[in-house]
């Protein structure tokens, strides 16, 4: 999903269905190793993928992501339900 944008924790939350914290763990654990990064904005903290990541087989990894993950159904069902999510509406 973060390949589509930058989202909130509230955003990947209703998308994938899961707890709040179970979000915010896989998240940190992301963040520490380096393949995404945060953002705040005002009210809100907005991970994105990391493509300037230092460690080069990081970035070699997001840089191949559209293979990996092209024509898997569930993913394709995220990316789509992920056009519909607007945390205005989720988030309050």
């Amino acid at each position: 999903m973060l390949q589509q944008r930058e989202l909130c924790v509230c955003e990947i939350t209703s998308v994938l269905k899961l707890a709040t914290s179970t979000v915010s763990q896989h998240l940190g654990i992301l963040k520490e190793s380096g393949f995404i990064s945060e953002v705040k904005d005002g009210k809100w903290v907005n991970y994105r993928l990391n493509y300037s990541a230092a460690d080069p087989r990081i970035t070699a990894f997001l840089a191949s992501l559209d293979f990996w993950t092209s024509g898997i159904g569930v993913i394709d069902n995220d990316r789509e339900e992920l056009k519909s999510v607007d945390r205005y509406q989720i988030c309050g």
